[in-house]
């Protein structure tokens, strides 16, 4: 794999996105988390999986870059659909993941650890969907897992304004479990992934079954449109103004339109 690696410590993967300098959320990765998930699925003795970052930063958001190489509106719709699927396989999967961030979950970075059953953040992580600074919304089911676990208000707040929130105020808000000094990150997440290992496989796989039935039947339509949301908002002049300016690092000039 290019984008990630991953290894296997007692009965827990350890897998770790290597994309230097932000961990931007390419097809790549994806990929290459797609290729994660299915080899875990064929070792029967994982228990659970740590998912982390390389560097400065956990993910802070999609690869905006790659965005440009898009021509068509079903094109930002197919690539929404891709990640959203994928991230759902994350939240669906047979053993609980554990994302342990650091830095920056923005964007992208913050749907996948939304994805994870667990999050422990740093204290000097920030945490948000910015993607209305640059004209378009989120796409890998942001705008509907980030109000499960904020509340509808305060998901109105950061995602219309875009500005991040601390790891202490997410953690006030459910968004991460836990938040440890930057220097415990590793040695608290390997102490909880040692806590889970000590259960029961078949008391593990019976648990991750039945959570998903708490969520709201209404999630899957709501994943659905924000899809088509995403390929609509991307085929506008703002969205390619804004994705400019951000390449650029310029403040862009909307034209609502």
């Amino acid at each position: 794999m290019e984008h990630l690696s991953w290894e296997k410590h007692e009965q827990a993967a350890y897998v770790t996105i290597q994309s230097p300098p932000a961990n931007a959320l390419s097809s790549g990765i994806l990929k290459d988390l797609e290729q994660v998930l299915n080899d875990v699925e064929a070792d029967s003795s994982i228990k659970l999986v740590v998912l982390r970052g390389e560097g400065k930063f956990f993910s802070a958001g999609a690869d905006i870059k790659e965005f440009t190489s898009f021509q068509q509106q079903d094109d930002y719709k197919q690539l929404s659909k891709k990640g959203q699927q994928l991230f759902d396989r994350i939240e669906q999967f047979h053993i609980p993941v554990i994302a342990s961030i650091h830095g920056a979950a923005l964007g992208g970075g913050l749907e996948l650890a939304m994805a994870c059953h667990i999050r422990i953040a740093t204290k000097d992580t920030k945490l948000g969907l910015p993607e209305l600074n640059l004209g378009i919304i989120p796409g890998f089911a942001g705008s509907q897992r980030l109000p499960r676990y904020v509340g509808i208000p305060k998901a109105y707040e950061m995602i219309l304004t875009g500005e991040p929130i601390s790891a202490d105020e997410a953690a006030h808000y459910g968004l991460v479990n836990q938040v440890v000094e930057k220097s415990e990150l590793d040695s608290t997440t390997s102490k909880l992934a040692t806590k889970i290992q000590a259960k029961s496989g078949p008391s593990i796989h019976a648990i991750m079954k039945l959570m998903p039935y708490a969520q709201t039947s209404q999630f899957a339509s709501g994943v659905a449109q924000e899809a088509e949301e995403f390929g609509k908002v991307f085929g506008n002049d703002d969205a390619q103004e804004g994705v400019q300016a951000f390449i650029e690092k310029r403040q862009p000039n909307f034209k609502d339109q």
